[in-house]
């Protein structure tokens, strides 16, 4: 691609171009670059005194140019509209084409996705369906894989490359007729692989040599553990292995399986594991207030030209969602893991062509899904792993976009906010209360401002006032609506089941949520609100703080004690020896958990609003260590290489040394019952179970849509066999049976060295029973006549055998010998008075003496 100097342009003369200035204009979006680019490589200009300028200047250096690219390739990256690599995609790519495995982490919208696929599509490049598969993806969702598969086409477009998907939920006869076609690339699901690979006995991937395993923490964390390592243990060592996620543990044990040879770890992005233009809003409520206040969230302060995703906890919830959503007249599209694949891709279509703006989703959603004009999420149940927070965000403010995320906190569910700030080493700090604001409006806003603008997250409450406007409508909505009342049971249910599932934050965050300040409302409602209901709020909070000083046994002793003067109280006596016992025991432990009121009237209001700071910020630590020569048991990144962490349920509250404990034998109940979940009996030995397995009774194996099937063949694909006389043979041997040479057991070959379709040659072929696929019609109702035909004659056969069977005993006679001969091809000889067998055929000959045969 020649770009024209416009110092140089005032000669009338068109330069020519050089051999080297097509390099220099991949950063440019220029719709006519790619024609200009081959004009010049036509034109092919060397020896021109004007290229000598040209030839000085060197090539942009990190571009996709100097990656040495096919042309192929590089004409389907340009038409996807891509002009300078990512940074993710400038430090993986050149190892991925010089032939290392790669470990490689990058936060959510950096291109990983382009970073594999593009040099999958340089190393494979032409089609050749004699080799079998070559590169194998493979992704923990339906939803992440038809994705893929959407860029790899995209990609791919000038390269005659075929890709084939195998996800749940499709049809397994469909899927069959794509694997028949010998595809160059599968991007799979581990289960239905599993499945393929269980039914189809000459399906075989030692062909592959490019293997990538796409959010790979989800894949090794997610059950499939034992569908990778079959399916791992079906591929060929030489291969390819590259691991890629947007959270990534620095330790690579839990990836032993992956079969990774001395592999190069690539680490983006650890201090900005979310995007800087990623606006986090947190609300904190009670769980009984987050319809109202989602529905506030999408009517007022989301507009309705942007759009928004939903994260739910359970399908049940979706569901319910889906239906008040449109009683209240929105038109929202859902996916959920159990939901028809037809029906979820029919709504993330509808969702992506903007004909609605809501999307309800569980975290089937949660990775890789790219939508490229998302303005916002709600995370309606606070996500249980830090990680799993990194994902759902990750849908917004990408590629350079920005975006919000709205999320509900409750108070069971600020351990988890708080060990989410320690993962993203973000402080973390309450709104300030309305008294507060009333005293300084402007100054409390600018310092918030100015702390939202430093990277620091604010949670505060929803104004109560709009919460009950809200219930009340939304009370009559469901109360209307016998879909909703049957829904709220299952919902409930669900969500208790989803409480007792989810793993546990740490016990320091579940220490330092009881202490937290009291915070004031969140921010966003600044605007909203004026200084009256302000004024409304902090009374109203202040009554909430009220703490009476005499308890009701106390003020009704008074009462009675006053209206009968005479007698004492029992209750007022009672109340008096209990003030006198514990008294004092209570007002040293309100000394120790409160700060001196007289200093907080001293010090400014501002100010102590700055120092209310929940996490983010180093403590200094009084204590004799020497911090520069002393060695911690617990390492500096503990909190974020426990947010990484890919065991399954296991993370902050995970101890760390207990990988390196052994216990034959545990005399704690809750250590033997731990034991048998980590131990499985196999034969004849225990053998230790990795983290996220299970061991079903009956055998099955779980797929990503959670059904449970059988590890054996389910005889679908003989009856498709049956049914089509095709077959699945891509285990990397020729296609073309001619090319293996003429047969050394019979069957002539003419000079376009067809097979021949008869002869004991054939056996030797694979698949040789089967019928061959170039067959037209006509052959095979012949040859469907032919067999109906030989079954019929066998039939007559047998029953004429049946009928003149004691004829012939009758007529026999028990004591008489004699030879017969005869000779011919294939049958027997006939004689005068019997009956002689002859070995190779028909004939007629005599027969000398009497008797049998």
């Amino acid at each position: 691609m020649a770009r024209l100097n416009p110092s140089k342009s005032k000669s009338p003369r068109k330069p020519r171009p050089s051999s080297s200035s097509g390099m220099d204009s991949a950063a440019e979006p220029n719709p006519e670059a790619p024609r200009r680019s081959r004009q010049d490589r036509s034109a092919g200009g060397g020896g021109s005194k004007k290229s000598k300028s040209g030839a000085s200047k060197k090539p942009k250096s990190g571009g996709f140019e100097s990656m040495g690219l096919c042309e192929e390739v590089y004409r389907g990256v340009r038409h996807k509209g891509y002009r300078v690599p990512t940074p993710i995609q400038r430090k993986t790519m050149p190892l991925i084409l010089a032939g290392a495995d790669i470990a490689a982490m990058a936060r959510t919208g950096s291109g990983k996705t382009a970073a594999f696929l593009v040099p999958m599509l340089q190393r494979l490049r032409r089609r050749d369906p004699g080799a079998g598969v070559r590169a194998l993806i493979l992704s923990p969702t339906r939803d992440l894989a038809m994705q893929t598969l959407k860029f790899t086409n995209q990609l791919g477009k000038f390269t005659d490359l075929k890709t084939s998907v195998i996800v749940g939920g499709d049809s397994m006869e469909s899927q069959f007729e794509e694997l028949s076609e010998c595809p160059d690339i599968i991007i799979a699901t581990p289960g239905r692989l599993m499945h393929h690979l269980n039914d189809v006995k000459d399906m075989t991937l030692r062909s592959v040599e490019y293997v990538v395993f796409d959010e790979a923490d989800s894949l090794f964390s997610m059950g499939f553990a034992k569908h990778l390592h079959d399916i791992l243990k079906k591929l060929s060592d030489t291969r390819q292995t590259l691991l890629f996620s947007a959270t990534l543990p620095s330790a690579l044990a839990d990836f032993a399986k992956a079969g990774l040879r001395d592999p190069q770890i690539v680490r983006l992005d650890l201090d900005k594991r979310i995007s800087p233009d990623l606006k986090l809003v947190f609300f904190t409520l009670r769980q009984e207030e987050k319809l109202a206040a989602l529905l506030y969230l999408v009517r007022e302060r989301i507009s309705s030209e942007e759009q928004t995703i939903i994260f739910v906890s359970t399908k049940h919830h979706v569901e319910f969602l889906n239906i008040l959503f449109r009683e209240e007249g929105l038109e929202p599209s859902l996916s959920y893991g159990a939901m028809d694949q037809e029906a979820r891709m029919i709504h993330i279509s509808k969702f992506r062509a903007r004909k609605t703006m809501l999307l309800i989703v569980t975290d089937v959603a949660a990775r890789g899904l790219d939508i490229p004009l998302l303005d916002n999420i709600v995370n309606w149940d606070f996500p249980a792993k830090p990680k799993l927070f990194v994902h759902r965000v990750g849908r917004v403010a990408r590629q350079g976009r920005s975006g919000t995320a709205y999320t509900f906190v409750t108070s069971e569910d600020m351990p988890y906010l708080l060990d989410l700030h320690l993962f993203l080493s973000r402080p973390l700090k309450p709104a300030p209360t309305e008294e507060e604001l009333i005293k300084d409006m402007d100054g409390i806003s600018m310092k918030i401002d100015q702390a939202i603008a430093n990277g620091e997250s604010v949670y505060g409450r929803f104004p109560q006032t709009v919460l009950d406007l809200v219930s009340d409508g939304l009370k009559e909505v469901i109360s209307g609506c016998t879909e909703l009342i049957a829904l709220e049971k299952p919902c409930a249910n669900a969500f208790k089941l989803y409480l007792k599932t989810r793993p546990m934050p740490s016990k320091e965050s579940i220490t330092r949520a009881k202490d937290l300040p009291r915070e004031g409302l969140n921010p966003i409602f600044r605007d909203v609100l004026r200084s009256d209901e302000l004024s409304a709020l902090a009374f109203s909070e202040r009554l909430k703080s009220f703490r009476p000083k005499q308890t009701i046994l106390e003020a009704e002793g008074e009462a009675a004690k006053a209206r009968n003067s005479k007698g004492s109280n029992q209750w007022l006596d009672v109340m008096k020896r209990k003030r006198e016992v514990h008294e004092g025991i209570i007002n040293l432990v309100r000394q120790k958990s409160s700060v001196d009121p007289r200093q907080e009237e001293e010090e400014d209001d501002i100010s102590n609003w700055e120092k209310k700071e929940v996490c983010g910020t180093k403590r200094k630590s009084q204590s004799f260590r020497d911090e520069d020569h002393y060695i911690s048991s617990v390492p500096q990144n503990q909190h974020l290489e426990a947010g990484l962490s890919v065991r399954n349920n296991e993370g902050f509250v995970e101890n760390r040394l207990d990988a390196a404990v052994l216990d034959l034998v545990d005399d704690e109940a809750s250590g033997m019952q731990s034991q048998k979940t980590r131990y499985h009996w196999m034969k004849n030995k225990f053998v230790k179970l990795n983290s996220g397995d299970r061991v079903t009774a009956t055998g099955k194996i779980k797929t990503e849509g959670g059904a449970k099937i059988k590890a054996s063949a389910t005889g679908i694909y003989k009856r498709w066999q049956q049914k089509t006389h095709k077959s699945i043979n891509i285990g990397g041997k020729s296609g073309n049976f001619g090319e293996e040479g003429p047969s050394s057991s019979g069957g002539y070959q003419g000079g376009n060295k067809k097979p021949f379709s008869g002869g004991r040659g054939r056996r030797s072929i694979p698949n040789a029973n089967v019928p061959s696929e170039i067959r037209n019609p006509e052959q095979m109702q012949k040859s469907r006549q032919q067999k109906a035909m030989e079954i019929t004659r066998l039939k007559n056969k047998s029953a004429k055998g049946g009928k003149f069977q004691n004829k012939f005993q009758k007529n026999r006679r028990p004591e008489g010998s004699g030879k017969g001969r005869g000779s011919g091809k294939g049958g027997a000889g006939k004689g005068g008075f019997g009956k002689g067998s002859a070995k190779g055929g028909k004939g007629k000959g005599k027969v000398k003496g009497k008797g049998g045969r």
